[in-house]
C-alpha cells in the first residue's frame, strides 16, 4: 500500500508493498488482492472490518459543471442531518463507530474531503481553508438543493476548522447546530497551512493492509483498533505491479 505524494517510506517496508492513496478509484480498494495470509502479529487483532455494518450505504455526489465527485457514506433515515468532516488523513469511515449509534435517532452522512478516501478532484493537493469550505457547501447544495433539512456540523480536526469556518460565514441557513472535536479553532485553522507536510510524514508503504492498520494504532494517530480496522482500509490502495 503506498501514501499519496512523495512521502517517506517506512524502511523494513519500502520495496515491494502495497501503496496508500488519497483517492482509490475502485468501489472496493482491495477486491484485486489475491488470497494470502497476514503477518502472524497482525492477524486477527488487525484485520479489516466491512464499513457496511456500520453505515447503511455509500454514494457519489458530482458536483455540476466541475470535475469533482466526493464520495459520502450514509446511515439513517428519519431526523436532522449530522453532517460529518474527518481529519487531515483520516476519511469519512473516522465517524463509523459513531454512526452505528447516531443513526437510530438521525441521519449521518460522512464526506470524504478534498484528497482523501474515495474523493476525487481537479486538485486534491488544495487544502486550503476557503476550498475545503466551497467543497462542503457544494455538497450540500448538490445533496438538497434549495431546501436542505435541519443539519447539524460535526467536524474533528481539520474537518472541525472547515466546520467553524461554515457556521462563522452563515451561508449555510438550516445550520442547527455545531460540534467540534479535538479542535482549537484559531490552532486548527493555523495547521491547515501545514497538513501536507504532515500527512508526507507518514510511511509509503506497508507489507499488508493489516501491517497499516497495526502501524495505525501503535503509532497513535488512532487509538480505537475497531475504528481503525474499519477506517484504515478506505485510505489505501494495492498496488498490483508490486503484490
Amino acid at each position: 500500500m503506498e501514501t499519496s505524494g512523495n512521502l517517506t517510506p517506512l524502511s523494513e517496508e519500502s520495496e515491494g508493498q502495497p501503496q496508500q492513496s488519497s483517492s482509490p478509484s475502485s468501489t472496493s480498494a482491495f477486491s484485486n488482492i489475491p488470497p494470502r495470509h497476514p503477518l502472524q502479529s497482525s492477524f486477527p487483532k488487525y484485520s479489516p472490518l466491512d464499513w457496511t455494518s456500520y453505515f447503511d450505504h455509500e454514494d457519489d455526489i458530482c458536483i455540476p459543471d466541475t470535475e469533482n465527485v466526493f464520495h459520502v457514506y450514509k446511515a439513517g433515515s428519519e431526523g436532522p442531518v449530522i453532517f460529518c468532516l474527518h481529519g487531515g488523513g483520516y476519511s469519512g469511515l473516522s465517524f463509523a463507530l459513531s454512526a452505528s449509534k447516531i443513526k437510530e435517532k438521525a441521519q449521518v452522512v460522512a464526506m470524504d474531503l478534498r484528497g482523501h478516501g474515495k474523493s476525487v478532484t481537479d486538485n486534491d493537493l488544495d487544502l486550503s481553508i476557503e476550498t475545503l469550505f466551497t467543497d462542503v457547501l457544494a455538497v450540500l447544495s448538490t445533496m438538497y438543493g434549495d431546501s436542505p433539512p435541519a443539519i447539524v456540523l460535526i467536524g474533528h480536526s481539520m474537518g472541525g476548522s472547515v466546520a467553524v469556518h461554515v457556521a462563522a460565514k452563515k451561508t449555510l441557513r438550516s445550520l442547527a447546530g455545531l460540534i467540534v472535536v479535538d479542535v482549537v479553532e484559531g490552532t486548527a485553522l493555523a495547521s491547515l497551512v501545514h497538513m501536507r507536510k504532515i500527512l508526507s510524514s507518514r510511511p509509503k508503504h506497508f507489507a499488508s493492509v493489516e501491517k497499516a492498520i497495526e502501524w495505525s494504532v501503535r503509532g497513535g494517530s488512532l487509538r480505537n483498533i475497531d475504528s481503525a480496522r474499519v477506517s484504515i482500509p478506505a485510505t489505501f490502495k494495492y498496488d498490483e505491479s508490486k503484490q
